[in-house]
């Protein structure tokens, strides 16, 4: 067995204090999946993918997956494609030609692709990561062709690790504390992601001047290494080179159990607004990833079950929540020189960053003189307001929802911002842009544990 720089759990505590991306080199020189390019899969996998088709163009607005087209098609159809230069090819690609379109083939499940072939799920060797057991069955492959991208989002559990087989991918990242620079939207609708209404690669600042202020962190993945991206880190990612192949697994943590709230939540308000006959509910606010509409009762259910989980495990782990180990509650909260969030462990253990783990730097310095936008919502960085309990962290909700109420008052007693009321109609969307905010969603989310704490108390 090829020698590592690093041992499984020399790893795994990497992770564990890492704050910010990096890419861990020549951890992966053994693992067969390196030899999954497209050529192999194409005699592995013989069965018809959905693949995303897009324009290569550079719009300012981002192409959501409700806005693209879809064709089945056999990867031996998708390389055969690839490789062709002229409009003679006839197929499930015959009406798109690859210099004028992109396409994906994103989002899939390696245990329901290779379920007849279970033998390659231990071609993706995770534990030597430090998550023992951890193969190719937790994990999801992506084939794209060069253009092909996933819009600007974040996901609401856990942390990710990428594999890069084959091709290059850029990966543009964003700090949480990014948010408000990045206007999140969940619409389109789908559980576990947070869209930006911006497109990274060419905004229009106009429309969205905070953007100026994101601070963008950027880094090309080669084949054979493997991008760390911490928890809530928003990222964009587009293939630079004719063919690319990556593996993916999204690690969970304990502190998804209140996620999970978050996101049953968010889904129960966006179910039950964009469900509703109206006359402005005419748009695709699914993503194409969800199955289907689930109904109020059945959101309603879901949420109840998330808020028990959540609370059984606060009941059951008095030592609290933190990457993706247990850690004392009490060293939450605590920050470096830097901004960044402590742990026990990161205050004394250093990062080895060298030749075999780069971290991905700050791009460049944003413009940070003007104040934060609020001009499609009052901003409260709830990142910044992390606490040593629950209880001042359940307190501190009611306080910003008062803070909140206050800012409205006075906005509404400013002369000359209204027009004497006759503003734009507010559309189901824009209802929903407040509604499920993140910071919205935080708050509702802590008051209604603070409830159940009352109630079981």
């Amino acid at each position: 067995m090829a020698s590592k720089p690093f041992t499984p759990e020399e790893v795994r505590r990497i992770v564990q204090c890492l704050q910010t991306p990096a890419v861990f080199l020549n951890m992966t020189t053994d693992w067969p999946a390196l030899h999954w390019t497209v050529e192999h899969l194409s005699t592995c996998l013989t069965e018809r993918l959905r693949f995303r088709i897009g324009k290569k163009t550079e719009d300012m607005a981002p192409l959501f997956e409700t806005e693209c087209s879809y064709i089945e098609a056999t990867i031996k159809e998708f390389l055969s494609w690839t490789a062709n230069e002229d409009e003679s090819l006839v197929g499930p690609f015959s009406d798109h030609h690859c210099k004028e379109v992109w396409a994906y083939a994103d989002y899939k499940y390696i245990t329901q692709l290779f379920q007849d072939k279970p033998a390659m799920f231990q071609d993706v060797v995770w534990s030597d990561f430090g998550f023992p057991g951890r193969d190719g069955r937790d994990s999801t492959l992506w084939i794209g062709t060069q253009g092909a991208n996933t819009p600007c989002h974040l996901d609401s559990y856990g942390c990710n690790l990428v594999f890069q087989i084959q091709g290059r991918k850029r990966w543009h990242l964003f700090p949480p504390d990014d948010t408000h620079c990045l206007y999140p939207t969940r619409i389109p609708y789908e559980e576990s992601s947070v869209f930006s209404q911006v497109s990274v690669v060419q905004p229009d600042l106009k429309t969205f001047p905070a953007f100026r202020r994101a601070r963008v962190h950027t880094i090309t993945l080669q084949p054979g290494q493997v991008l760390f991206v911490p928890r809530h880190w928003w990222h964009y990612v587009e293939s630079v080179d004719p063919v690319t192949v990556s593996v993916n697994s999204w690690i969970e943590m304990d502190m998804d159990d209140e996620a999970r709230v978050r996101e049953a939540l968010t889904k129960t308000i966006v179910c039950a607004l964009k469900s509703a006959p109206s006359l402005d509910n005419n748009d695709h606010w699914l993503n194409p990833t969800e199955d289907g509409v689930s109904s109020h009762d059945e959101n309603m259910q879901y949420l109840n079950l998330a808020v028990k989980a959540c609370m059984d495990k606060r009941r059951d782990d008095t030592v609290g929540m933190l990457s993706l180990v247990d850690q004392p509650r009490a060293e939450l909260g605590k920050r470096d020189s830097s901004g960044q969030l402590k742990t026990p462990a990161s205050l004394t253990f250093v990062v080895p960053f060298g030749p075999h783990l780069i971290p991905v730097n700050l791009a460049h310095k944003p413009n940070c003189t003007c104040p934060k936008d609020t001009s499609c919502y009052r901003y409260n960085d709830l990142s910044q307001c992390q606490s040593t309990s629950q209880d001042e962290d359940e307190s501190r909700s009611v306080n910003e929802l008062q803070r909140w109420g206050q800012c409205a008052h006075q906005e509404e007693e400013s002369p000359g911002t209204s027009g004497g009321g006759a503003g734009l109609p507010i559309s189901t969307n824009d209802m929903l842009q407040f509604l499920i905010h993140p910071d919205v969603i935080t708050l509702v989310t802590r008051l209604i544990m603070c409830r159940q704490r009352e109630l079981h108390s």
